[in-house]
């Protein structure tokens, strides 16, 4: 072939390329401009669209939080149900299909996905903001409110969200590997859509809709790291503290994750979540030597037990007849919150999942996710609430730097 046909092919690609670009791809183009058009709004008047937002919120928590309640509930049961019924032995795949992933590298995938950066920033955090500021007529730094800041704290990062994800994630998983469906969240949707008039303009639509929320969530979670990092860097290396800085810790995370994902999942994602489990590990070692052991092991245990006893009562609280600002600053906030970012993490908890049971499936994105977060914020809460009240009022002033505060407090704090 000589180099003028060369030129004639590359030419002839790049239109089939583009061709195919807006044909097959919408979804992004309309997400790109829907977004470009949201912020230009912010962009123009900021303060504004807070008023609306907050206006939006408030009406939200008013009129349907208890819906949010309920729902989330169910979800967490069906997923319960299911992993304990004969649907349970239900291969995501074929009856014969294997598992891409040993269980450590499926696991820390999945973790790392869901869950990462929330239980660093708030795993000392939330469990010092209950016991110093409790609800329900509890007398701040009591016993009670011990056991309201821990029995609260594994409510909000326990059984609850993770079976928002792996509701998601599981029916997607059935969809793409045992059906074989596009992995869509409209793929979701087949069976109730399938032949209708306008089953490809509906399934665009929710497809649309999950690239947003995605991005509402990824926005609220990296905005929360880039803000802890900030302060991390800040108290150990005097790094200005500002948004400056905050914009250069985005762009760095930002182009991290990109050639992560650009990669393969073998030498990308999986690759930086085995490393990633595995310094949080030594982390929540360092913090169970070193802090205090004996209490960290005796909230653990009288905390899960109290967190399953009241499992329904705060499944369903919304504090009917009272002022339901603290519902909304921390239920309804992680509910929805999750909900953004189950697009994201349930697409890729279902890519990876391929040959598992649905028990299996459940176990691994359920009940042992739950219960490292419980271990997890035993033990960084014991760490934060040990100190005692007053030290508790100072470091949850600024959350994003409690974290630095209570380690500075014991042995090989600058290393963790």
């Amino acid at each position: 072939m000589n180099k003028r046909e060369n030129i004639g092919l590359d030419i002839k690609k790049t239109k089939t390329f583009k061709k195919v670009l807006l044909k097959e791809d919408p979804i992004f183009y309309i997400s790109f401009f829907i977004i470009f058009a949201i912020l230009s709004v912010i962009g123009l008047n900021k303060s504004q669209f807070e008023k609306i937002t907050k206006v939006l919120l408030n009406s939200i928590i008013t009129n349907f939080g208890f819906l949010y309640l309920i729902i989330v509930l169910l979800i967490a049961l069906v997923c319960l149900y299911l992993c304990c019924s004969s649907y349970g032995d239900i291969r995501l795949g074929k009856d014969d299909s294997k598992p891409e992933y040993s269980n450590i590298s499926w696991f820390s995938m999945l973790f790392s996905a869901g869950m990462g950066v929330g239980l660093v920033f708030f795993g000392v955090a939330e469990p010092m903001t209950h016991f110093v500021n409790p609800i329900g007529g509890i007398e701040s730094g009591s016993k009670s409110a011990i056991d309201f800041a821990f029995n609260t704290s594994f409510f909000h990062w326990g059984i609850h969200p993770w079976a928002i994800y792996s509701f998601l994630a599981l029916g997607m998983a059935y969809f793409q590997f045992r059906k074989g469906e596009k992995g869509l969240i409209s793929s979701l949707f087949s069976p109730i859509l399938k032949g209708k008039k306008y089953e490809k303009q509906i399934k665009m639509g929710i497809d649309v809709i999950a690239v947003l929320a995605t991005i509402t969530g990824v926005a609220t979670t990296l905005g929360l790291g880039a803000l802890q990092i900030n302060s991390g860097l800040n108290y150990l290396f005097n790094i200005p503290n500002n948004i400056t800085s905050q914009i250069i810790i985005i762009g760095v995370v930002t182009v991290i994750f990109v050639y992560s994902a650009l990669g393969s999942l073998d030498k990308g994602i999986k690759t930086l979540s085995n490393l990633n489990v595995l310094i949080s590990f030594l982390l929540l070692f360092i913090v169970i030597i070193f802090g205090p052991t004996i209490g960290i092991f005796n909230v653990f245990s009288e905390s899960l037990g109290n967190y399953l006893n009241n499992f329904l009562k705060i499944s369903l609280r919304t504090n009917s007849f009272g002022d339901k600002t603290w519902l909304s600053s921390w239920t309804i906030f992680y509910w929805s919150n999750w909900v953004a970012w189950t697009p994201f993490v349930g697409t890729f908890i279902a890519r990876i999942s391929k040959g598992r049971t649905i028990r299996e499936f459940i176990i691994g994105v359920v009940v042992i996710p739950s219960l490292v977060s419980f271990i997890w914020f035993s033990a960084f809460g014991t760490l934060g609430i040990s100190l005692g009240k007053e030290f508790a009022k100072i470091a949850i002033e600024h959350t994003e730097t409690a974290l630095f505060l209570v380690f500075g407090e014991y042995p090989l704090g600058d290393l963790m």
